[in-house]
């Protein structure tokens, strides 16, 4: 016999308002966590959502675990829960933000997901794909739920940090971003150049129309001088997305990154640039006594200490 199950309106919109209310509490969490360590903030918002039932599981009431991320080699508090199998560990937070920095550094640094890093900051779509193929949760609906998510609350323009996003899931639904002609969103609209920050040190996101010398003029530096606040000798074409810093980069990476999983598509010099750490320190660092492709799976060392 087919049984019916009627949801009531009032209860989909009880539903609705618990994702939206999570949303807004931790968004401007996961766009942090997203410019730090390079994970789409609409993967990180779904990935919450759904794991913690909107924050309302056991793990995250009981545990501050949004993330349902298990043990393994974790050496702080601890829960039990069932899960695939009975009374399994899972880790124990302070708070949840703890959760959600936690579950970044999971990612970033554990070899299986390193070849999500590989993927556009706004392919989500691939996101939610490489996180169920490297085995993040055993469900074989796992990507469909995630992409389901996002675009269901349009999470996917918060995976664009320098958009003016209003504070309500409502009005994001309804939002359209204004870009410019040149297709670039790094823009405001007056096309007055945006100023960002990595580790503190300002940069640029280069159009592709541009060359170093243009740029040092556009900031009021000489040329060499730019050259070598990016650890270049010479100059060379600048593509479209190019990362140019305009003051000298640090000696070391934030606290929160000490390390990074090479790709084995990048030198040590696009690292340095990646985390605006100076290309001399980071060959001091890893003992390295020259520029060069540096093999998948290595970890560089970003800090001193």
């Amino acid at each position: 016999m087919l049984s019916l199950i009627l949801v009531s309106s009032t209860s989909l919109h009880s539903q609705n308002s618990n994702q939206e209310a999570y949303i807004l509490k931790y968004k401007d969490i996961a766009i942090r966590q997203m410019e730090q360590f390079g994970i789409p903030a609409s993967i990180i918002l779904a990935q919450g959502l759904l794991e913690s039932g909107a924050g309302n599981s056991y793990l995250a009431t009981k545990a501050n675990n949004h993330f349902g991320i298990k043990c393994h080699d974790w050496k702080g508090a601890t829960i039990r829960h069932d899960d695939d199998a009975k009374n399994e560990c899972f880790r124990k937070y302070n708070s949840a933000e703890e959760s959600f920095m936690d579950h970044s550094m999971f990612l970033r640094y554990r070899s299986r997901y390193s070849s999500l890093f590989n993927l556009d900051i706004k392919d989500y779509r691939g996101w939610a794909h490489g996180l169920k193929a490297a085995g993040y949760a055993t469900n074989p609906d796992y990507a469909p739920l995630l992409i389901g998510i996002i675009e269901k609350y349009s999470l996917y323009l918060y995976d664009n940090p320098q958009a003016t996003l209003p504070d309500s899931p409502d009005e994001v639904l309804a939002l359209n971003l204004y870009i410019p002609e040149n297709g670039s969103v790094l823009y405001h609209v007056s096309l007055q150049r945006e100023i960002l920050s990595t580790n503190g040190v300002p940069c640029i996101v280069a159009t592709g129309m541009e060359s170093y010398s243009s740029i040092a003029k556009e900031f009021s530096l000489f040329r060499k001088e730019l050259l070598r606040f990016n650890d270049l000798s010479n100059e060379q074409p600048v593509e479209s997305g190019t990362i140019i810093y305009l003051s000298r980069k640090k000696e070391q990476a934030m606290r929160e990154t000490p390390i990074h999983i090479a790709s084995g598509k990048e030198t040590l010099r696009d690292i340095s640039q990646k985390y605006a750490v100076r290309l001399k320190s980071l060959l001091k660092y890893n003992n390295i006594r020259q520029d060069h492709i540096i093999a998948e799976g290595t970890t560089i060392k970003l800090r001193n200490k």
